[in-house]
């Protein structure tokens, strides 16, 4: 099976023996605590699952300045952002050498994890903002992943964390959310030897479900893990809860038995474009996966990247031999009315722009709010019936 990311065996930070999860939790009651943003308290249910493998961990401004410049920790750990305890206010933890973080997503903001504080440094605009924009290569206020990063905190809290629980992933997701170590266990006992890993934060539409049996065949998979992100999106993207009922109806539909596994982990997405791109490869390899799907404006938002940046960046920034896990780059997926299936673009160089059947998400949303039945070239019929369930809601609320 492929190795994790930087070590020889999976390390999550979740502590799994019940004894000494029992112990700790006590301990965490007589502790100084501190309410974590939610990017904080995504990075602990990472850290915890094993997705960040081999972090142990927050960051300190070192090894982030260092990432943000060359993708790199001072110790010479390929990775491409800063995995950050951030927060305005210290008071409550002022001299503390181990410190209880509280979930900010969950009434009563129970414990999530137990922090070993090895340093609180104050972080200056100046690297805040050289980080910002190695990271999300800009820094415009209008680029949502920007103005959260920014947004976070002036104070850097590191050392390595005890993860103790996964907020509220596992309650809200039972069948979905997953972590590294689960995937992995899955993927040994489905017996598969290559595993080509989807990402998704939206619906999957008829052009998703043949990129996915398309990468599929081109590299010779056993299997395909759909791995949906379950946490913070931008306002207008769908609720997990709707896409993935769609997407097991889609599975369950239109794929053979035993080649999908759909599966969700808890993060915050950062629209980061080609740096997130490398972050989701790394986890995609610490889940088992040997092969990653990147498609046009992966992780992107509005016109920020370029359509294959999030791809060129694995031939011009990522070191030979940074990763184990093989990228398979994509074009634009669509149906083909001259050759009536769906296509990437680039195999069909001769193709017209009237030969694809495209529409934009503000149609599909404007048609499915209506109760206009979406092209059976774009959408299956049986999952668009769920999406048109929830837009007309929304339409009722308003």
């Amino acid at each position: 099976m492929i190795k994790p990311h930087g070590s020889e065996t999976l390390n999550p930070l979740f502590v799994y023996n019940e004894k000494k999860h029992q112990q700790l939790m006590q301990e965490a009651k007589q502790l100084p605590s501190l309410l974590l943003n939610s990017a904080a308290a995504a990075n602990a249910v990472m850290l915890g699952g094993g997705y960040f493998n081999p972090l142990t961990g927050y960051m300190n401004i070192a090894d982030a300045m260092s990432i943000a410049e060359n993708m790199h920790t001072t110790s010479g750990l390929f990775w491409p952002v800063p995995i950050f305890n951030l927060t305005n206010d210290i008071s409550s933890i002022a001299g503390a050498k181990r410190i209880a973080l509280r979930d900010p997503n969950v009434e009563g903001h129970p414990v999530l994890a137990i922090q070993e504080v090895e340093a609180i440094e104050q972080i200056s605009d100046e690297q805040l903002n050289l980080m910002a924009e190695k990271i999300f290569g800009t820094l415009e206020m209008g680029h949502v992943g920007v103005a959260t990063f920014t947004s976070l905190g002036k104070y850097v809290i590191s050392g390595p964390i005890q993860v103790l629980n996964f907020s509220y992933f596992q309650q809200d997701f039972p069948d979905t959310f997953r972590t590294a170590v689960e995937i992995r266990n899955e993927i040994q006992e489905r017996g598969w030897q290559k595993v080509v890993a989807f990402q998704t934060r939206n619906p999957m539409h008829r052009a998703h479900e043949e990129l996915c049996k398309i990468a599929k065949d081109a590299v010779k998979a056993d299997g395909v893990l759909i791995h949906m992100l379950l946490g913070r999106l931008k306002a207008g993207d769908i609720p997990a809860p709707v896409r993935d009922a769609s997407i097991r109806k889609m599975v369950e539909l239109y794929f053979p038995p035993n080649t999908v596994m759909i599966t969700g982990y808890g993060f915050d997405m950062l629209y980061a474009g080609p740096r997130e791109a490398v972050l989701h490869a790394i986890f995609r390899q610490n889940a088992g996966c040997t092969h990653f799907i990147i498609g046009r404006d992966h992780a992107g938002v509005g016109d920020y990247y370029g359509a294959f940046d999030a791809q060129t960046i694995f031939d011009k920034e990522v070191p030979p031999g940074a990763l184990q896990i093989e990228i398979f780059g994509a074009d634009h997926t669509a149906y083909s009315k001259k050759l009536n299936k769906v296509v990437m673009m680039r195999d069909v160089p001769d193709h017209t722009k009237d030969d694809f059947v495209l529409l934009s998400g503000t149609k599909v949303r404007e048609m499915l709010s209506a109760g206009k039945n979406l092209p059976p070239e774009f959408s299956r019929p049986e999952v668009a019936k769920i999406l048109m369930g929830y837009y007309q809601s929304q339409v009722q609320q308003q």
